[in-house]
């Protein structure tokens, strides 16, 4: 994650005031981190990821950052799997980095997870570029085009598109 990426995601917590985050994708924990930092301080993020590798070397990080183990909830297993089970309009924010080819259904599931007001955020929406390309593309950059067209068409979402990073497709549920 860039930088400028994390210094976004932020200010996008801070912006909504978030007390309750759905991340799915924890990765190493750098954005998690980020989206920590810009929470109230008695806000917990909830992570997803399929590899609880992943989210033991998280939890060391937002440990050596100086987190409270109560500041986040780690729950291992695949998103699509996890979500359901998650509180209907309960999240402030949802950031998504996880499977390219689920991003559809990741914005079904966000939409149900946010209260009005919150926020989704997918990272990668660039694609290194190919989601502009006209020449054939894999199937992943195809489902990020799908999920750019309906954001952008639905009555439900206020969307902006920020170029930091590889991308950050931003989206307020009215």
């Amino acid at each position: 994650m860039s930088p400028s990426t994390g210094a976004a995601l932020r200010l996008l917590a801070a912006t909504v005031d978030a007390k309750a985050v759905a991340e799915i994708g924890t990765g190493t924990g750098v954005s998690g981190i980020h989206l920590l930092y810009g929470m109230r301080p008695d806000g917990v993020l909830t992570t997803v990821d399929p590899e609880p590798e992943h989210q033991q070397f998280a939890r060391q990080a937002f440990r050596a950052c100086g987190f409270a183990s109560n500041r986040a909830r780690f729950i291992p297993g695949r998103a699509l799997d996890v979500l359901p089970r998650l509180a209907d309009a309960g999240y402030d924010l949802v950031f998504c980095d996880g499977d390219r080819l689920e991003v559809m259904d990741y914005l079904a599931e966000s939409l149900r997870l946010l209260r009005p007001g919150g926020l989704v955020v997918f990272e990668g929406v660039f694609a290194n570029g190919r989601t502009i390309d006209s020449g054939p593309q894999p199937t992943e950059v195809i489902r990020i085009r799908e999920l750019l067209r309906a954001v952008r068409e639905s009555q439900e979402l206020v969307p902006s598109l920020l170029p930091v990073g590889d991308g950050l497709l931003c989206a307020v549920k009215r």
